[in-house]
């Protein structure tokens, strides 16, 4: 079998998101074929996201059916110049924001992060909060950041994680009280002088609103894709759209929304309580054309997997825990999507 029959065979392989073979879509970069070897570089660019596991799946099958042995690596174009990437061996940013404080933000990206580790990817997260950096608590980070030689900073590990904090570079009760240029110094130096190494993913925590932290990361990092968090309620999502318009503006691709606190289920009578109102998130995804990530309820055992330590999302028996599994497929998901789109021209 030669290169274009392993080609033709490959477009029986349908993206199911884009609406054509991933022949077609230009999602093939290059098929090498040594012996019964076939090695086929797939323009995929979500490590471990459901759906491109299974585009790569299928395409090892078709060859596999064949008598061949498929040896797929997957590359993607994300249209940046290498020689001025400030994080070369990170494949994904994703920036995790909300409008306001108090709708579960660190939460979200926490637990999207270790749901992402424990998918199988490799995973940094950033706490850029550095105001209300609580990462280290939520994943009960003990260990502080190492400095090498050459006076780079190594990032302890959690979970599967490379956690980096402004908690770890000041008092634990200290107040942070910066001006804008000393919190563009300070993010600028977490960024580039943290040896993050290869990461599928990086999660930012940013601080909530539209202030200097955001624009300096919008404006110094890659971000490959931001989620919105908000409640259900107007009050939060009149906040949301605010961070919406921030990134429309700095053109960051939105992922989409994701609702926390969305109902609280009583664990004595059973009634579910909409504390915060209901459905405001996916309504406002459905306004502004956005995917709907996910509904997270209002649940006492998030609060305490904050608190102790150990996300939510790696409890197999919680159902709020696979709330949050099920929202960091949908994610990864769409990180996907956006670079497929990118690289197919739509």
């Amino acid at each position: 079998m030669d290169t274009d029959a392993v080609r033709d065979l490959l477009r029986q392989v349908e993206d199911p998101d884009l609406g054509d073979d991933i022949v077609s879509l230009g999602l093939v970069n290059a098929i090498d074929i040594d012996g019964d070897v076939v090695s086929v570089d797939l323009a995929l660019g979500a490590p471990y996201s459901p759906t491109e596991t299974a585009l790569a799946d299928e395409v090892r099958e078709l060859l596999t059916a064949e008598g061949l042995e498929a040896d797929l690596t997957a590359n993607v174009d994300r249209g940046l110049d290498p020689d001025e990437q400030v994080l070369p061996g990170v494949k994904n940013v994703i920036a995790v924001s909300s409008g306001k404080g108090g709708v579960g933000k660190s939460t979200v990206a926490v637990n999207l992060a270790a749901g992402l580790a424990d998918m199988g990817a490799s995973v940094g997260v950033f706490d850029a909060d550095v105001y209300g950096p609580n990462v280290p608590r939520m994943v009960e980070a003990d260990q502080q950041p190492q400095a090498t030689a050459d006076e780079t900073i190594v990032p302890p590990e959690r979970f599967g994680m490379k956690l980096m904090s402004m908690a770890f570079l000041v008092g634990e009760d200290d107040p942070v009280i910066w001006r804008g240029p000393m919190i563009h110094k300070l993010i600028t130096q977490l960024v580039e002088d943290v040896e993050w190494g290869t990461l599928d993913y990086m999660v930012v925590d940013l601080p909530p609103g539209t202030g200097d932290t955001q624009l300096t990361l919008l404006q110094s990092v890659p971000i490959s894709g931001s989620v919105i968090v908000t409640t259900p309620q107007e009050v939060a999502l009149d906040d949301a759209r605010k961070g919406l318009r921030m990134f429309g503006k700095h053109d960051t691709p939105v992922l989409g929304i994701v609702e926390n606190m969305a109902s609280f289920t009583c664990p004595d009578c059973g009634g579910v309580h909409d504390i915060f109102g209901s459905g405001g998130g996916q309504r406002f995804a459905e306004e502004n054309e956005l995917p709907f990530l996910g509904s997270i309820p209002l649940d006492p055992d998030v609060r305490e997997g904050g608190d102790t330590g150990r996300p939510v999302v790696l409890d197999p028996d919680s159902s709020t825990g696979e709330a949050f599994r099920e929202f960091a497929r949908s994610t990864a998901n769409m990180q996907g999507i956006i670079h497929r789109r990118r690289t197919a021209g739509r």
